[in-house]
């Protein structure tokens, strides 16, 4: 049975339903830095790791927006850095049919949540690959993360988020 613009009424609730696709993902920017090689192999001590993480995204055309994730790792001992990594791992992700409050959580909750395996995984292979143990970072609560966004900006603070923490190496 069609409704009044012709419709059948089970149509026109799936073509209205919200959602997302996962169009691309990719490294968008990578760069490993080993400075004090090739003397640094030669310490005893644990390095002190410090990870700084943000997460952002953009509009990139109707309906599609690219998602990143920034992590910056710096592992640092007495005798110098042992080695600096940055990544910026993204995605693109095409979205219809989202309410505008969704959408923002979608983006800086769901899409960081999808994304963060691969980058988790990138960022393991490029220390082990520089010789390090590789740097298993623990899952991060992106939906505690966007709550603490949305109370930094109801205090005028930053709109984007950073996670700052000193890890010991495994």
């Amino acid at each position: 049975m069609a409704d009044e613009q012709g419709v059948a009424p089970e149509q026109s609730a799936a073509g209205d339903a919200p959602s997302a696709n996962i169009l691309a993902q990719y490294v968008k920017d990578l760069s490993f830095e080993n400075p004090n090689s090739p003397g640094i192999y030669q310490a005893n001590e644990t390095p002190k790791i410090d990870v700084q993480f943000n997460i952002g995204s953009d509009a990139a055309g109707e309906g599609v927006w690219e998602v990143m994730l920034k992590m910056d790792v710096s592992a640092k001992l007495e005798k110098g850095t042992a080695f600096h990594v940055e990544l910026v791992y993204a995605g693109l992700f095409a979205l219809s049919n989202v309410p505008d409050q969704q959408r923002e959580a979608f983006l800086l909750v769901e899409a960081p949540r999808i994304l963060f395996p691969f980058a988790r995984r990138i960022l393991a292979d490029t220390v082990r690959d520089g010789n390090f143990p590789p740097l298993m970072l623990e899952p991060i609560d992106f939906a505690a993360l966007y709550m603490q966004q949305k109370a930094q900006l109801a205090q005028g603070g930053s709109d984007n988020v950073d996670i700052d923490s000193q890890l010991g190496q495994a």
